[in-house]
């Protein structure tokens, strides 16, 4: 059966996997970027998401709550109807000391990073309940210590990351009754496991159903748990 998934994230190298495991599942789907506008280190670019002939790209404004609205509804008008929604949070490291970073950098982590995911949520919320059916899926990070060998530590990533984790876990534990599925989801640790996360991830959302909401999975280590693994969150 067709169905329409929106995914919408920090361009990662996860969310190309994601991108390439919903282009195995389905004829067409849609993903928003987030862009990244911080200005980043000389010879050094963001992870770009894969090209894929089914998938349409929509771009965005996060910090704007019209920019939101106007998502949804070209979600909405290119696949019908969006019934699962991805949001993957891999926020980009902006390695500076506090004394150097600028308002703008400031602003942008705000707005973009934090702002944005509560004005889509938001949007994406209504929608559901319009439609009376449909699932939002929050992948967050796994908890770890970000940084590198430097004097510079990662200010901005993981301040998103910890928002967004946050936010993902109040939503999760408020999923109770609603006329759709809210599930939360950590990412992979560190290592090369994108591509079985995301075959995994999809997995846990194809095989779900609408009164299974609420729940907080983690990604298991061991292949054989991967199948079954997930826990209540608290």
């Amino acid at each position: 059966m067709t169905r329409g998934i929106l995914i919408a994230g920090n361009e990662s190298s996860l969310f190309s996997a994601a991108l390439l495991e919903a282009a195995k599942r389905v004829e067409t789907f849609c993903y928003a970027p987030i862009p990244n506008r911080f200005i980043l280190p000389q010879g050094s670019s963001p992870p770009r998401s894969s090209s894929l002939e089914n998938a349409i790209p929509l771009s965005w404004n996060p910090s704007s709550p019209i920019s939101a609205r106007t998502l949804i509804l070209a979600a909405e008008n290119q696949m019908k109807q969006i019934n699962n929604a991805i949001l993957i949070c891999s926020p980009p490291g902006v390695y500076k000391t506090p004394e150097t970073l600028s308002p703008e950098e400031i602003e942008i982590l705000v707005n973009d990073h934090m702002k944005g995911w509560f004005f889509l949520v938001r949007e994406l919320c209504q929608y559901f309940l319009r439609t009376g059916s449909g699932s939002l899926s929050l992948v967050a990070p796994e908890s770890q210590a970000r940084g590198r060998a430097s004097t510079q530590t990662d200010l901005l990533g993981p301040s998103a990351a910890s928002s967004f984790r946050l936010f993902a876990q109040a939503l999760v534990s408020s999923e109770g009754g609603r006329q759709f599925q809210i599930m939360g989801f950590s990412s992979p640790e560190a290592g090369g496991t994108e591509e079985a996360f995301a075959e995994w991830l999809f997995a846990k959302i194809d095989r779900s159903s609408p009164r299974e909401g609420g729940r907080w999975h983690r990604f298991p280590k061991w292949p054989l748990l991967r199948k079954f693994g997930s826990a209540k969150f608290f």
